[in-house]
């Protein structure tokens, strides 16, 4: 199920908004057959979000907001210290009464998708670097565009297309850019080695022998998520502190000149140093861009691009003067979470990670966009005590976004699942589950219509299930204790669950990778069937990379990645197979080194598994 749909059309909107006196569309124009799409001013529907009145007041709030967070080495006020996020990241994925709970909830949502690639939200593609339609797989591979007809004994190769710019971002595992795939039109991502632009590349393939590239645009800009609905390419696009000249004390200057010089670059800053860009012109209008009127949030720009490949100069753009990689996109919804400023970068493309720091107080803005066509409409907005890890800790369902939250100083030592509904323009809680993992921290979530199941680890592994029949009074409904943890969770039909992750001791030593199937028929008491150990020191693919794992119903088989070490890895698919509550568990080999991170396995119409690694596409025998 879906939310539902505010604000369809311009005029619907427009008229809405006259009768109830609240701000509705955000960036919805269209254009006209000379031109480009035009965008309406953005009207706000409470003050959490303000729009300026002039390019001059946008720019003017930057610098305002920018000048507290500036000092002599540049910003932070402190020697400025780079990071990788990787480095740090925290792998988190993913019923009325008692009763009832254990007859009507179930896990089978689907997350597979018709494009081959394993999503988190049913009708809602992600970017990966393999698709699939039909008997036509592509695959990109070091910033060339790659195509294949799978319909015969072997793949054949039909077409290779460089993609200028899509050579990849550096970051260990970069396949060189992602792609999406629809109606006969390909969408490549690219990212600059300095993640500091994104070239976004539309290839026509309605003849895949004869590829050609009908448009390249360069954004400077982070594209950090990619997501088709039905025939519209969404792409999030970041934009952080910009990078500018400093100075730093030493013997000739101290700290209180450099501090000045300093200052005076940011007010000399331009919005093409704030906002998205194109041939220096920014690619959202001023109007279009709403600022957080809380001084807690961390200063940029996230910018929502929409497209369709047919036509992929005609753009809608919407940006919110914030940069936040935690974001969710469900069938008609946007929601974005708002946190500080990180002091380095961030260089994963669209991973499964904790990267965004919450507001220093502890507590989490959301905002919400209702998504229709290619418009974006400003819905809502609240906040919640505690911080949401990443996007596989939002879900909406039913008119009700629901939120895995961890701690923060604003919360107890405990961990909690708190829904959320839609009050005129206000996110307001409507019901929370709390003391979840104790002293713990949420390692995976995996959500369903009336379920959720929360994993959280500091020595052992509780998974809880989480009865959200009654939205408004969700219920913890039982709980598993065993030695490990699961960092992401994948269906298996109506009443199973596989969880991949780490083996562990009692008192919470790492071992190495694990697979566990879980028994969830009856929610008072979820079962651990079965689990398969790997080699110690072995990590699973799909806790960082869920599009590593796929599931082949018919054949009762789960296919997942499995690699050896960070240097002179091996990578392996374990192939498991489902009879009966056991697993039993084949290990192929397939690839080493760096090349490990681009393994998928992508299941085909006709009913053959293809195999994708560094190097070759060929058919796996399941």
């Amino acid at each position: 199920m879906g939310l539902r749909r505010v604000g369809t059309s311009v005029a619907a909107a427009t008229s809405l908004v006259a009768a109830a006196g609240v701000g509705y569309v955000v960036g919805t124009g269209r254009g006209s057959e000379d031109g480009p799409p035009t965008s309406p001013p953005i009207a706000l529907a409470n003050a959490d979000l303000t729009r300026a009145a002039s390019c001059d007041d946008l720019l003017d709030s930057y610098i305002d907001r920018a000048l507290d967070q500036v000092g002599p080495y540049g910003w932070g006020g402190g020697p400025i210290v780079m990071f990788d996020a990787q480095a740090g990241s925290e792998a988190s994925s993913p019923m009325a009464s008692s009763d009832s709970a254990r007859s009507m909830a179930k896990t089978s949502r689907s997350v597979s998708n018709e494009s081959g690639t394993n999503v988190q939200e049913l009708g809602v593609d992600e970017s990966d670097v393999v698709k699939v339609s039909g008997s036509l797989l592509l695959r990109l591979r070091e910033g060339v565009l790659i195509a294949y007809d799978v319909s015969g004994n072997e793949p054949t190769e039909l077409s290779s297309t460089p993609i200028d710019d899509a050579g990849g971002n550096g970051w260990i595992g970069d396949p060189g850019g992602e792609m999406v795939f629809v109606d006969g039109r390909a969408v490549v991502l690219g990212t600059s080695d300095d993640g500091l632009e994104s070239t976004i590349t539309t290839v026509d393939l309605s003849d895949p022998t004869s590829p050609s590239i009908v448009d390249a645009t360069t954004i400077r800009g982070r594209a950090s998520a990619v997501r088709l609905h039905d025939d519209v390419v969404r792409v999030v696009v970041q934009n952080g502190l910009p990078e500018l000249d400093f100075s730093y004390p030493d013997s000739r200057i101290g700290q209180l000149t450099s501090r000045m010089r300093n200052r005076s670059l940011v007010r000399d800053t331009t919005l093409a140093d704030w906002l998205p860009t194109v041939d220096g012109d920014p690619i959202v209008d001023c109007e279009d861009v709403a600022i957080p009127d809380d001084d807690r949030i961390g200063i940029g720009a996230t910018t929502v691009l929409a497209f369709d490949p047919a036509a992929p100069t005609e753009r809608t753009s919407v940006a919110v003067a914030t940069d936040s990689d935690t974001s969710y996109f469900s069938t008609d919804r946007f929601y974005l979470a708002a946190g500080t400023n990180a002091w380095g970068w961030n260089d994963c493309w669209d991973c499964r990670m904790g990267g965004t720091s919450g507001p220093p107080d502890g507590t989490t803005p959301i905002f919400a966009f209702a998504l229709d066509g290619m418009d974006a409409t400003y819905v809502a907005s609240g906040e919640v005590e505690g911080t949401i890890a990443d996007r596989w800790s939002m879900d909406a369902v039913g008119g009700s976004l629901r939120l895995a939250i961890g701690q923060s100083m604003q919360t107890g030592n405990y961990n909690s699942v708190v829904t959320l509904r839609e009050d005129g323009t206000k996110l307001l809680e409507d019901g929370r589950v709390d003391d979840l993992g104790v002293d713990e921290q949420i390692k995976s979530v995996r959500w369903f219509d009336d379920l959720a199941i929360v994993v959280t680890f500091r020595q052992t592994d509780p998974l809880y299930a989480i009865d959200l029949t009654n939205r408004s009074d969700p219920r913890l409904l039982g709980e598993l204790k065993i030695p490990g943890f699961s960092e992401y969770l994948h269906p298996l039909g109506e009443h199973r669950l596989i969880g991949l992750g780490q083996d562990a001791t009692t008192d919470g030593m790492t071992q190495g990778a694990q697979a566990a199937l879980f028994d969830v028929t009856d929610l008072t008491n979820p079962r651990q069937l079965d689990v398969v150990k790997y080699a110690k020191g072995s990590l699973a693919g799909a806790a960082t990379d869920p599009r590593q794992l796929t599931w082949l119903p018919e054949q009762r088989v789960v296919l997942t990645v499995v690699q050896q070490g960070w240097t002179g890895t091996t990578g392996w698919v374990s192939v498991l197979s489902l009879d009966d509550g056991r697993m039993t568990n084949r290990m192929v080999e397939v690839e080493h080194g760096s090349d490990v991170a681009q393994v998928r396995l992508v299941p085909l119409a006709s009913g053959k598994v293809a195999l994708v690694t560094g190097e070759d596409v060929t058919f796996f025998s399941v």
